[in-house]
């Protein structure tokens, strides 16, 4: 699956406007939530932690409009805990979206 991290700038731009350090710090913002979530996907190791982070990330993901991260955190709380590939699916995402 690929992801277009502009989504990302687009949609921080439509809620804010022009205001570059505003994106900027939103941007950071977003990485870091996204992140927190992330690991908590990865240390999680019964269905309930996995779903509630898998959860708060779609509704992050959402915020945002962000369709394909909505689709992987959906994609993830329907996997088992600690389910590799969708660990791997998530971590290039989010490696993709750091860098846009």
């Amino acid at each position: 699956m690929s992801y277009d991290p502009g989504a990302l700038n687009a949609a921080l731009a439509a809620a804010v406007g022009d205001d570059r350090t505003l994106i900027a710090d939103l941007r950071v913002a977003f990485m870091e939530s996204a992140e927190r979530q992330f690991d908590l996907l990865r240390r999680a190791r019964c269905d309930a932690n996995w779903e509630l982070a898998a959860w708060r990330l779609k509704g992050l993901a959402a915020s945002f409009g962000m369709s394909s991260l909505i689709a992987m955190a959906d994609e993830a709380a329907d996997s088992a805990p600690g389910d590799p590939r969708v660990l791997r699916r998530l971590r290039a995402m989010l490696d993709e979206l750091s860098e846009g």
